[in-house]
């Protein structure tokens, strides 16, 4: 079984915006109905999983069924945090996965993704333990202590920038959070991060450019620029 585990507990406000930013509308469309859309068409998810900002809960489940999100089976309370929120939707799923099946962690707002990209974190996944969507970094990449100067360059050739859907098999996460309780590790953003913290090897798989994450003013102009030209096409 492959599951979609969708993180949407944020309340960031560099959007400008007066209501979650999973939540806004794009072009009379919530974000986090577009982030949804991508995994309800791919014909290896069974089921999602959103852990979701508290008062909001009811909102999601009236947007999922006037859009007709099927495979959102469940709806869970966020933690303080990133780890805190996957590890309370692990935690949740505990009685529903089996040690080899897949959870595929993903932003909500990260709204612009593909069947490749979903379906390739989940082959790499089952294939090695994890699929972690990654590009190569094109910029130079610059070590700074104050923001303001740096004199340390990093090869460009050396990094790897990590996006979502990150898929792994259930027990290899579940695991990872167990020892990270056992040896007080918090605050971590991501479950990859808590994974390298903890000397484990990842995999990477296919991602893209396109895959922005909302956060700022600029990254929601990216992707209504990137729906109209997929609306462009569509005329064609």
């Amino acid at each position: 079984m492959n599951i979609a585990l969708i993180l949407a507990g944020g309340i960031g406000n560099r959007t400008e915006q007066d209501i979650p930013k999973q939540f806004m509308n794009v072009y009379e469309k919530p974000l986090i109905i577009y982030t949804l859309e991508n995994f309800e068409r791919n014909k290896d998810v069974d089921a999602i999983l959103v852990v979701c900002l508290d008062g909001w809960h009811e909102v999601l489940r009236a947007y999922a069924a006037n859009y007709n999100i099927t495979k959102l089976k469940w709806i869970i309370s966020g933690g303080s945090d990133g780890q805190q929120s996957v590890s309370n939707g692990i935690r949740f799923l505990a009685d529903k996965c089996k040690e080899d099946d897949i959870v595929l962690i993903h932003d909500a707002i990260r709204p612009y993704i593909t069947d490749a990209i979903i379906s390739g974190a989940i082959d790499s996944a089952v294939m090695y333990g994890s699929g972690l969507s990654a590009v190569r970094c094109q910029e130079t990449i610059v070590r700074t202590d104050d923001g303001i100067t740096g004199k340390i360059n990093i090869p460009r050739t050396d990094i790897m920038r990590v996006q979502t859907p990150q898929a792994y098999r259930y027990g290899l996460v579940q695991k990872a959070l167990e020892r990270a309780d056992r040896e007080h590790i918090t605050g971590e953003v991501y479950i990859n991060t808590l994974m390298l913290r903890l000397g484990m090897e990842l995999h990477f798989s296919e991602g893209t450019d396109k895959n922005v994450k909302i956060t700022t003013v600029d990254d929601l102009e990216i992707f209504k620029s990137l729906l109209c030209m997929e609306r462009e096409d569509w005329i064609k």
